[in-house]
């Protein structure tokens, strides 16, 4: 028998002849398709000595990285970080593909929009430069083999539909809301993160995106300018005859029609050599921007790997008691607040000499806050809820379901406190703010409360969408308008002996079609202010939005009367906020 070592994929076989000298070279290894793979990437020399089980992890590494370009933010394989088992290595998606074309004028398309939109204001231009970056993501996830999921294109569309608010309305406010949450929405939409933490960070998680995003749209630039030199001279050429042809035409037609030129100078954004530099910041925003969410959605980072240690279960009684406690304390509260709402004001007024308005100042914050803390409360309790079985999870849920119907309560007590002082003293920012808050305080209880019947799988995403919802909803319904109607009304029907005008005068162009109706001289004095900058301001059409276009026209067909010297005595009779024209202090609430 020969001393080699014998093989187990084939028989031995004899020689041809007997006493044939057999040339002395190793033995053939059996040809594996893991073998194979192993030493296309490889190219590890026959005359090497075989080393099999370090061979086989390097080439399935290198197998999973082939073709693709290392990136600086994920270790490539057989790196120095490869055999790296922390959080890192669960985060850390494969390096993305080379970029493509598609990608590059995508993103390109996004810096040049950026810098010549951007830089006047906001209003329709965040959707024309948001639509190219949406573009960009896109073409980058296909390319990386990435699905449209469910999720990803509710979040792609919520995004897009809070963006329509800035063209929607004048308020910056609400704007910038949207904006933010528009943001957070593009970055789940790349991400496609599901937990708690991973819900969280997801929403910032673009940030993480931008220096690997440059580098790897570098990276492309690189590698497809080496082969494809005359193609890239050839559209240079094509581009520079096309804005000559466009420039020497679009100027003898502008000056032969005044009509055509007046055209030309509402479309074309106003640059001028002074904002060059403005200009120049807002190309490289759009360009990094671009890139960061185009590498997010080839290589999300997965968040969702940010894990949470339970906390350590508790006993029945040790869990339960406090939390029945507090039961008993919601109900006494509640119990309470029936008899009030019923009819007991009066009961309520000579204990503690409070109209209906100052006691439902008085207890709106503190129910607020007790609502925050109610949810606090919950999530801790469900950290060290007992898990022993069917029972600890029917206590769990009797317990907590009962303390989310009992909050829920409170929170329809304290809304109902602000209806009243809103009826007794007019609407405002503030008022109609934390209003919106306590409600969407409410629906997270509700949602809660199905978590508990139907599981809490999709709990982190349903309550990320009902905050965005409610932000949507909130732009929507125009606050600033609803503040004006409301204050008008109640002027109107003599509920108030004046308006306020020196509160209603600081809004935005979404209240002039409420404000419009007041008499003269409250109507110029309320709207002088909007009109100055309504009438007189240079904007262009994709930084105007609709609110303000509606307020040109009324105040175009109506503008407003005097010189302002009525104004002094217009609006301050009576009292405001609930506080005499005298005092010194003003409430904001």
């Amino acid at each position: 028998m020969s001393d080699q070592p014998s093989e187990p994929s084939r028989p031995p076989e004899k020689p041809e002849e007997a006493g044939t000298p057999r040339p002395p070279e190793q033995p053939d290894p059996p040809v594996t398709s893991e073998a194979a793979k192993t030493a296309e990437v490889t190219d590890t020399p026959s005359a090497d000595k075989p080393r099999p089980a370090r061979a086989r992890t390097a080439g399935a590494r290198a197998a999973d990285g082939a073709g693709k370009p290392g990136g600086p933010w994920q270790h490539a394989a057989g790196g120095p970080g490869a055999e790296d088992d922390g959080v890192t290595a669960r985060l850390r998606p494969a390096a993305p593909p080379l970029i493509r074309p598609a990608v590059l004028w995508s993103v390109l398309a996004t810096a040049v929009l950026s810098a010549l939109f951007l830089g006047d204001g906001i209003g329709v231009n965040l959707l024309i430069v948001a639509v190219p970056a949406a573009l960009a993501a896109f073409f980058a996830a296909r390319a990386a083999g990435r699905r449209l999921r469910p999720w990803t294109a509710t979040w792609a569309l919520g995004g897009l539909a809070l963006l329509a608010i800035p063209a929607l309305r004048d308020a910056g406010w609400p704007t910038f809301l949207a904006v933010v949450s528009a943001f957070a929405l593009g970055s789940l939409a790349l991400h496609g993160s599901r937990s708690w933490l991973g819900v969280l960070v997801g929403s910032l998680g673009l940030f993480d995106s931008v220096v690997p995003g440059i580098i790897w749209g570098v990276r492309g630039i690189r590698a497809r300018a080496d082969g494809s030199r005359a193609r890239w001279g050839a559209a240079l050429r094509t581009t520079a005859v096309a804005l000559v042809l466009l420039v020497v035409f679009g100027t003898l037609f502008a000056s032969a029609d005044a009509a055509f030129a007046d055209l030309l100078g509402s479309l074309m954004p106003d640059a001028s050599i002074g904002e060059g530099p403005w200009r120049i910041f807002l190309f490289a925003l759009g360009l990094a921007g671009a890139l960061a969410a185009a590498y997010a959605a080839a290589a999300p980072v997965r968040w969702d790997g940010l894990t949470v240690r339970p906390g350590k279960p508790r006993g029945r009684a040790e869990w339960a008691l406090p939390l029945m406690v507090l039961n008993l304390l919601f109900a006494a509260f509640i119990t309470l607040q029936l008899v009030v709402l019923l009819g007991g004001y009066e009961k309520v007024r000579a204990e503690t000499g409070l109209d209906h308005a100052e006691y439902a100042r008085q207890g709106f914050w503190q129910l607020l806050w007790a609502t925050l803390l109610t949810l606090l409360v919950i999530a801790l309790a469900l950290r060290w809820a007992p898990r022993g079985g069917s029972r600890d999870r029917t206590l769990v849920r009797a317990v907590l379901g009962t303390l989310c119907v009992l909050t829920l309560v409170v929170v329809a007590s304290a809304l109902r406190r602000m209806d009243l002082y809103v009826e007794e003293y007019g609407l405002t920012r503030l008022r109609i703010s934390v209003a919106a808050m306590e409600l969407w305080l409410g629906v997270v209880l509700i949602l809660i409360l199905a978590a508990g019947v139907f599981g809490a799988r999709f709990l982190p995403r349903a309550i990320a969408v009902s905050a965005a919802a409610g932000v949507l909803a909130f732009g929507l319904l125009s606050p600033d308008g609803l503040i004006a109607e409301q204050n008008v009304r109640r002027f109107e029907n003599s509920t108030s002996t004046a308006i306020d005008i020196d509160y209603v005068k600081d809004l935005s162009a979404d209240a002039v079609p409420a404000l419009d109706r007041l008499p003269e001289p409250e109507r110029s004095c309320a709207l002088r202010i909007i009109q100055n900058e309504v009438l007189y301001a240079d904007t262009p059409w994709y930084a105007t939005s609709w609110g303000e276009a509606r307020a040109k026209e009324i105040l175009e067909k109506r503008p407003v009367e005097g010189d302002g010297r009525d104004c002094y005595r217009a609006g301050r009779s009576g009292t405001r906020d609930g506080y005499q024209p005298d005092d010194d202090g003003y409430d904001p609430y």
